[in-house]
Parts: structure tokens; C-alpha cells; sequence
């Protein structure tokens, strides 16, 4: 049972490049984990993923040759069926012991066993460990079927007869124990050690490989391969920069840009381009765009973040004469960004304005109109949200008209020719028509920023305007969708319902503003035409997302329900009740009051009938009742006039002086008295307390 280091590769046509990384990733993973399954590697084996172009592998440290044996006890029967009066085997038993390969001569080392209340018959064995062959031969289909596999292609074997299914056709399959192949067969193909390297520039073809560990090392030297996912990425990013640097330029950050250009190439090979700077006057994020959407290319941008008329290349070829190349590159190039100029200037010719019209032509979803009928919902939310920030002091007396502006433009630049081609840049060009048509800036840009946040991370809109107009749209999205029944399900999200959310939830919050959801919910419903019964499931819907928000970002799950458990309407009071919360966490009384705080809740549910909401001081019988009530006639206004004035800290410290009181109270004072009146005023104290403990958060969900 030595063991030793194993390299398996599957040499495959191109594979898709948007899903190569997770393909690389998700081989590796499987065929580690069901080696470790079986017994063949440790739980904690250095696990290495390959993924280029043309193959996938996967490097396991200390693989064993044959799996330990395992001892195994099979529970048989109950001793009463399987023996009889003389303590001989039944006909039942011999026959489960032939399906176990025993025969009644293993009756005697059959184990009695307790089983619950019987007492039942084990036979105990050894399982022999299973051999590498067998245990890679399982291991490599099982990762083969768990890959996450974007479109299955199938094609015919090379006897011309036998049909199977992959990502894409494979030529080739490589397992090496240390130096040694291991006999296994997949697709119609045996194992060896023989590879192919670089398509044009292998100094060896085919690579033979030496053993499991020279894989990467003979792939780069022999084959002119980085095989390495992660490796070859590092390697693009250094040689960007290295091209950037002598320009004065930097390439721009796409993560899934490089990504997708570290699946295209074997062996990188970065060279610089340029086009005419003519070019240049079209918006730089349609050039932008366009170079890497369709040429894959990286921008070049100067210190100001500006485009400039140089991009990168990379290359999967290194000739000694690039020049025909980049000329290449460069020639292809310019068709594109001449359509982009093309789509630009025929714009232009049209304002936003008069596009409007054209969309009652756009259907938005059938239960729901067209965006003309969308756009009209929009602005009579985005305005009267207009009307309540304007009334609440933001913004100043346009508000509304501007965000009435706004919001009548938001959707015109679908209807352009840059849209249509290009439709992650609606709202962008949205903002360059509409200063072209001389419109107001603010308006302009509410119209590109109405979609933001468009990702986790990304900035919010740069004016009221533009909040007005991004709540009015995400708001008629959300309880557009919910109306007619398209809520999210399971990972399902088509319309982006979670996005949109969060993207509410944001600029509630950290613009602070003074709207309250229920209203705005209210608003949006009406303004849709369906009930307010669509409000309420809208708003459990965000605030499930709320919660996950706030977990994300560092919170308890104990501090997190205790503020959200309320539904704070205001939004931008969240992040001040969540201090509160921990700041009172850290006082002496807080477990103590938190657990108080959770048995007066339980008691107030169980109570029968409707809780008086003030008790009657004439009514106490005990002392320890009346100091509870002196205490909160005391108390509960300071903390009250602290809630008041938004300062959730102090408010919740000063409960800290109810510990005693209340401590004493569930001391000696029984509330569940057999006097009816007595208990329903002691009950009445208890809602008192209970309304006074949780104005801040629900003070219950802090008790262990």
C-alpha cells in the first residue's frame, strides 16, 4: 500500500472559456474526494487543478495502491427469527448468509448483539481495501458526471459505431501513479502517459511524461503549456502590466475578462495595439465595450482613468516578428469600433424625447404592458417620491419635476441603435443622449444612474434625482413581478427580484433617508394596481434579504434578528439600532434583561384575550409590582425621549436600571394569580414593560 503522487489529465478539443476555471476546479475537487471516499488518499491531501484550453487534470498528493482493509459488521436478524429452540440456524438465516458469501458453518461466529429492545445477530467480516485501478477507474467517472457542464455535446467514438457524451470530444487520457500508468479506460479511450502540448509551438509532440510529478514542468518546457489555471492567469496579469508600464497606461480590471482570456491561451504572449484616435470621440464606454466583449482586448486608460486609442493583446502564438500579429488585431479591430461610431452618430440624429412613443411597440411582460405602460408607473412613483424628499427637506422645490424628467427619459435609449447592440450599456447611453439634447444634468444622469446599484459593491445614484427615479424603478419591478406571481425560487431569479432589492435596501440605508418602506410599498402597489396584500409579501421578501446583508457584513445572527425582527420602517435607522444592540450587549445587565425580556413575551402570548396595555396602580398587591411600575413610570420616559431623538444607544442603556425590579418582580410575584383582575393588571405590567424593553430591537433574540 505505498503511496504516491497521481496526475490525471483528459485531453479534450477547445472547451467553452466562459466555464473553463469551474470546470477546472469542480474535476479536480470530485476526483479528490471520491479518491478520499474510498480510502486511496487523505482527507487532507494536497489537491492541484489543471485547466488550459485543451485539457483538464488534477494532481493528488500520497495516493495509495490498494485501500487498508475495513472490518464490517452487517446486522442480519433477530436472534428469535434467525435460531431456533435449539439454537440452529433458520432457513432465513442460511439463506442471508449465502447473499453475504457465508455458508451455516459461519453461524457460530455470529455475534448477539443488543438492538433496542431485542437482541439481534452481526456477522462481522473484513473488507479487502479497494486497488487504485478500480477505486481511479470510479473516482474519474464520478468527477466526469459532477462537472458543471454548460451544454453536453455528443459524438461518435473512433470505431465510427459507439455514440458518448462530454463537454467536448476527448483524444486522450493520462493516469500516472508516481512513474507507473494506472490501467483504466474512459470514452473509449486506455490510459497512457503520452500528451499533446501547444497546438503550434510544442518542442516535443507528443510529450511523454515522465511521471506524475514532471507534469507541469514537461507541459511548459516540452510542450509550451502553462497548464495551470491560476498560474497562466498570474502570468497574463504580470506581462499586462510589464506592456502598460513603458506607456505611462494601465489596463483595465475585468475580472472575467481575464478569466475568459486565461481559457483561450495555452502560453500568453501580450502585445500592444492601437486604433485611430479619431475613434476616440464615440463615449469611451462603448469602445470599451466593444474591445472586449468581441476582440477580447484590454483597454489602455490614462492616469485620469480615461481611454486612450492603445489596447493589449493577448496572444496564444509568440512569432519572432509579431508585427503581423498586432496588424492583424488592429485591422479586425477597427470595423467595430466604426460601428460603434456608426450606432453614435445615428442616435444623435433622434432625441430622447421623441423615442417615447416607439416603446408602447416594446413589450415588457405580457400580465404587465409594454415599457411605454412601465415607464408611466415609474414616473408617478419616482415623483411623488420626488414630492416626500422635497417635503422632508432633500433636494430642493424641482425635485419632483426633475425626477418626473428623469424618470419619462429612463427607458428612451432602449429604442437606440447602441442599446440594440450593446444592451449592458442602457442608461450609459441614456446619460450621453440626453446631455446631447441639452436636458438637464441631474436628469441625465438619474437616467444612467436609475440602475444602480447594478452588482453587490457597486456605487449608488450621485443625486436625489437619481435615487428618486432608481426606487421608483426598482419598487415597480419588485411588486410588478411579486403581483403576477414571479417570485424567485431556489437559485431561479430571471427578472433579478434579490437585485433589486438589495439595491433598495442600500440606498435606504446609507443615503439615510427618511422614507419608510411600507409607504413607499404602498405607493408602488397603488401606482401598479394591486393590492396591499402583494406589499406584504414584498417586504418579507426584503427583509429576508436585509438579513443576509447584514450577516454578510459582520453581524450576528442574535443581533441581526433582534433589530430586523421588529421591520424598522425606516431603513436608514438600521445601522444605528444595530450599534445599540452591541453596545448593550456588552453591559452586565444585558443577559439578564434579555432573558427576562424573552419570558415576558412568552407569558404575553399564552395570556388569554386582549392584554391591558397600562397597569392600574391602585390594583398591586405587592411591593415588588408597585417598584416595577415606579421604575418604568421613571424610566421608560428616558428612554422614550432618547428613542425620540434617535439616539437608540442611550435608549436601550437606560433599561439597564430595570434589572432589579424586574428581577425582584419574577421573585415574589406570581402573574398567573387566581384572581382575575389581579392577574390581568399584572399581565398589563408585563405589556408595559414588554413595549418599553423593545422600541430599539427585540431584546428577546439576544437570550441564550
Amino acid at each position: 500500500m505505498s503511496a504516491q503522487n497521481l496526475l490525471v489529465e483528459l485531453f479534450v478539443e477547445e472547451l467553452p472559456p466562459k466555464a473553463l476555471k469551474k470546470l477546472g476546479e469542480s474535476f479536480a475537487a470530485a476526483l479528490a474526494e471520491s479518491l478520499v471516499a474510498q480510502g486511496l488518499a487523505e482527507a487532507a491531501a494536497a489537491v492541484t487543478n489543471f485547466a488550459s484550453p485543451r485539457r483538464l487534470g488534477a494532481h493528488v498528493a500520497g495516493v495509495l495502491t490498494r485501500a487498508a482493509d475495513k472490518p464490517v459488521s452487517t446486522k442480519l436478524m433477530p436472534v428469535s427469527v434467525g435460531l431456533d429452540a435449539d439454537g440452529k440456524a433458520t432457513p432465513a438465516l442460511i439463506k442471508r448468509l449465502a447473499a453475504l458469501g457465508a455458508d451455516e458453518s459461519a453461524v457460530g461466529q455470529l455475534r448477539r448483539a443488543a438492538d433496542g429492545k431485542n437482541e439481534a445477530l452481526f456477522h462481522d467480516s473484513i473488507a479487502p481495501g479497494t486497488t487504485l485501478a478500480d477505486g481511479l477507474q470510479r473516482a474519474l467517472e464520478a468527477a466526469m458526471a459532477k462537472l458543471p457542464i454548460p451544454k453536453v455535446m455528443a459524438y461518435q467514438l473512433e470505431d465510427g459505431w459507439s455514440s458518448v457524451n462530454f463537454v467536448r470530444p476527448v483524444h486522450g487520457l493520462v493516469a500516472l501513479h508516481g512513474a507507473d500508468v494506472v490501467p483504466i479506460s474512459v470514452l473509449g479511450l486506455e490510459a497512457g502517459r503520452m500528451t499533446q502540448g501547444h497546438r503550434f509551438e510544442a518542442r516535443v509532440s507528443p510529450v511523454m511524461l515522465t511521471n506524475a510529478d514532471c507534469y507541469a514542468l514537461q507541459m511548459e518546457s516540452e510542450g509550451a503549456v502553462i497548464a495551470s489555471f491560476a498560474e497562466r492567469r498570474a502570468e497574463i496579469v504580470r506581462q499586462l502590466q510589464a506592456a502598460a508600464a513603458p506607456l505611462g497606461l494601465k489596463p483595465i480590471e475585468d475580472d472575467a475578462l481575464l478569466d475568459e482570456v486565461t481559457a483561450l491561451v495555452e502560453r500568453p504572449n501580450v502585445l500592444v495595439g492601437k486604433f485611430e484616435e479619431a475613434f476616440l470621440d464615440v463615449p469611451q464606454e462603448c469602445l470599451i465595450l466593444t474591445m472586449k466583449a468581441n476582440q477580447k482586448y484590454f483597454p489602455l486608460l490614462d492616469a485620469a482613468g480615461k481611454l486612450t486609442n492603445q489596447f493589449l493583446i493577448v496572444s496564444n502564438i509568440t512569432p519572432d516578428d509579431a508585427s503581423a500579429v498586432i496588424q492583424g488585431n488592429e485591422r479586425v479591430v477597427r470595423p467595430r469600433l466604426a460601428d460603434a461610431k456608426f450606432f453614435y452618430d445615428q442616435d444623435r440624429k433622434k432625441t430622447l424625447e421623441s423615442r417615447i412613443p416607439g416603446l408602447a411597440k416594446v413589450v415588457y411582460h405580457n400580465k404587465l404592458g409594454t415599457q411605454l405602460e412601465r415607464a408611466e408607473r415609474v414616473i408617478g412613483i419616482a415623483s411623488q417620491i420626488g414630492y416626500g424628499l422635497t417635503n422632508r427637506g432633500l433636494g430642493g422645490e424641482e425635485l419632483h419635476i426633475l425626477a418626473d424628467r428623469a424618470a419619462l427619459l429612463a427607458k428612451a435609449d432602449l429604442l437606440t441603435d447602441m442599446v440594440g447592440e450593446f444592451p449592458e450599456l442602457q442608461g450609459i447611453m441614456g446619460r450621453y443622449y440626453a446631455l446631447h439634447d441639452r436636458e438637464d444634468v441631474l436628469v441625465a444622469e438619474a437616467i444612467e444612474d436609475h440602475y444602480k446599484p447594478r452588482f453587490s459593491g457597486d456605487e449608488l445614484p450621485r443625486s436625489d434625482v437619481g435615487v428618486c427615479v432608481a426606487l421608483a424603478d426598482k419598487l415597480e419591478t419588485l411588486v410588478g413581478m411579486f403581483g403576477i406571481g414571479e417570485k424567485p425560487t431556489g437559485d431561479k431569479d430571471p427578472f433579478a427580484l434579490r437585485r433589486h432589492a438589495l439595491g433598495i435596501i442600500r440606498i435606504l440605508i446609507e443615503r439615510d433617508l427618511p422614507s419608510e418602506l411600507s409607504d413607499l410599498l404602498i405607493l408602488a402597489a397603488t401606482r401598479c394596481g394591486f393590492s396591499e396584500d402583494v406589499t406584504g409579501q414584498v417586504a418579507t421578501f426584503m427583509f429576508e434579504r436585509l438579513s443576509g446583508m447584514l450577516r454578510e457584513q459582520g453581524y450576528s445572527a442574535q443581533e441581526v434578528d433582534a433589530v430586523v425582527g421588529l421591520r424598522p420602517q425606516r431603513l436608514g435607522d438600521i445601522p444605528k439600532r444595530l450599534a445599540a444592540v452591541r453596545a448593550f450587549a456588552d453591559l452586565p445587565e444585558a443577559s439578564a434583561l434579555a432573558a427576562a425580556n424573552k419570558r415576558v413575551g412568552n407569558i404575553l402570548k399564552k395570556a388569554e384575550g386582549e392584554v391591558g396595555a397600562t397597569a392600574d396602580p391602585a390594583r398591586f398587591v405587592e411591593s415588588a409590582e408597585k417598584a416595577l411600575f415606579e421604575a418604568l413610570g421613571e424610566i421608560a420616559p428616558r428612554a422614550d425621549a432618547a428613542f425620540e431623538a434617535g439616539d437608540y444607544t442611550a435608549s436601550l442603556q437606560k433599561l439597564a436600571a430595570l434589572k432589579a425590579p424586574v428581577d425582584a418582580f419574577f421573585d415574589s410575584v406570581m402573574v398567573n394569580a387566581d384572581d382575575p383582575v389581579l392577574k390581568a393588571n399584572r399581565l398589563a405590567l408585563l405589556n408595559q414593560l414588554h413595549q418599553t424593553m423593545n422600541k430599539v430591537a427585540d431584546l428577546s433574540r439576544l437570550a441564550a
